[in-house]
């Protein structure tokens, strides 16, 4: 029992060192975006309000990838603390696998059906072309992503956060120079506008594929062989898709909601839709911390599990969130004091700047209830419990906030103040739940494997040395 603490100790001291390299490259993912954002907005509101609406269901099809790479990451994660090493390596191998094929079928409904999905969004005019343009390009290869997903999923719980950290740190690069070469026609290359800036993205992604792949190569401590890759488990099966089909569900059902209130953005007019899309681009630097503890904890959560630490799993989980809402609050500060500045960086046009500035204003109270969330929802699939999280989303996401948002914004014409509140009311909604979910241990009855006392290598499971 000594031992199991001490293991548990150590791990918890480490999260700093998993967690910081997570933080960096959320924050250079969202940078890829913003540098969309950025430079589209130098050609006009409307080529960065497409973009916007268009990244909507490219992040809808990034979470339905995340069906497989977050379940087999969560499952990977248990049988490591299990000490089942040759089975993680066959889940790692199958968890790809699946991924192509869901992202083949994804990329197909892009190229065949743009057009009718962002006319579904009331888009119009110039703002409508451009999202077409963008969405056909990057849509069509999004299976590109699907990879990534899985493999960076399973890089990330064997420990290599530094690892998949400096992959999006060269695809970031890659992304914003192919981004002002193809945007403004720089290098002797043609300007293609909107249409650049979705070329760009795609083969920054292209070629962290093949760097993601020599990296698992290097992690895992079986190898795969490719047989794996073709090899299906029913048993592996089941278990990624019981926690990954909840856990996507959940962000889908979070994403479907942002679609909805886009909607009801867009009766706003198109100086709210840009507000809207440049105001998000700045609320997401304040939840990063959060995001970043909350994925860093998880891997710990499950290593734990799997080899039957419970009772450091409870504290480890309350620590974490202390420390991510102290960092939260830093952020919210930064951002409330720099709103007007921070909205200049986008756009001159002063309703807009004055419209992104007042829901900025709201961050003090939708980061730290969205921070719980992070931190513990992310926790409550590693254990296991993925269930839970879907069932108060379907509550306080489809049948409280997105009907108090209809009243908020064409009741009491609150316009996109009202968007933002009607969020806020469903981050603290499910914040309070979740505190009640972990607080109780339901989560303890829902482990994936048994602790196993024989290893698969006659070591043990510590993190090895990195190899980067």
């Amino acid at each position: 029992m000594a031992m199991k603490r001490a293991r548990g100790q150590e791990m918890k001291l480490n999260l700093f060192h998993l967690t910081w390299p997570i933080f960096l490259e959320l924050f250079l993912f969202m940078l890829m975006g913003l540098a969309d954002t950025f430079m589209l907005s130098a050609l006009s509101d409307e080529a960065a309000s497409g973009v916007g609406a268009a990244n909507q269901y490219v992040q809808i099809a990034i979470l339905v990838l995340e069906v497989v790479g977050n379940g087999a990451a969560i499952v990977v994660a248990q049988y490591l603390g299990s000490k089942r090493y040759l089975e993680a390596s066959k889940i790692s191998a199958l968890a790809i696998s699946l991924n192509i094929v869901i992202g083949i079928a994804i990329s197909s409904i892009f190229f065949f059906f743009t057009s009718n999905m962002m006319q579904m969004m009331n888009l119009q005019g110039d703002v409508l072309i451009h999202a077409k343009a963008y969405l056909t390009i990057v849509g069509s290869a999004i299976f590109l992503q699907a990879i990534i997903n899985s493999m960076a999923a399973i890089i990330r719980v064997h420990g290599y956060t530094k690892q998949t950290m400096f992959v999006s740190l060269g695809m970031n690069i890659l992304h914003v120079i192919g981004n002002y070469a193809l945007i403004f026609g720089k290098f002797g290359l043609p300007a293609l506008g909107v249409q650049g800036a979705a070329i760009s993205s795609v083969g920054s992604r292209l070629i962290a594929v093949f760097i993601f792949f020599y990296l698992l190569y290097q992690v895992l401590d079986y190898r795969i062989e490719i047989k794996y890759y073709i090899t299906w488990s029913k048993e592996y099966i089941s278990k990624i898709l019981y926690i990954g089909l909840p856990s996507a569900f959940e962000q889908i059902l979070y994403q479907a909601c942002q679609i909805v209130f886009l909607y009801y953005v867009t009766y706003l007019g198109t100086e709210a839709l840009a507000a809207r899309q440049y105001a998000t681009n700045v609320s997401m630097f304040s939840y990063l911390f959060a995001l970043a503890i909350g994925l860093g904890t998880s891997i710990i959560v499950g290593r734990l599990v799997g080899s039957g630490e419970k009772d450091v799993v409870y504290g480890q989980v309350w620590g974490s969130l202390r420390k991510a809402l102290i960092f939260t609050a830093a952020m919210v500060a930064i951002v409330m004091v720099l709103r007007y500045p921070l909205m200049r960086l986008f756009t001159d046009n002063e309703a807009i700047i004055q419209l992104g500035a007042s829901v900025l204003l709201l961050s003090c109270l939708l980061e730290t209830g969205r921070t719980f969330n992070l931190v513990i929802i992310n926790s409550l699939r590693a254990t296991g419990d993925a269930k839970f999280p879907v069932l108060m989303g379907a509550i306080s996401m489809v049948m409280m906030s997105l009907p108090l948002g209809y009243y908020f914004v064409f009741v009491l014409d609150m316009g996109l103040v009202g968007v933002w509140l009607a969020i806020c009311a469903d981050e603290w909604t499910r914040a309070i739940f979740m505190a009640l979910r972990w607080k109780s241990k339901a989560w303890e009855r829902y482990a994936l494997v048994e602790p196993n006392s024989v290893t698969d290598k006659g070591h043990d499971d510590v993190v090895r040395s990195e190899i980067v």
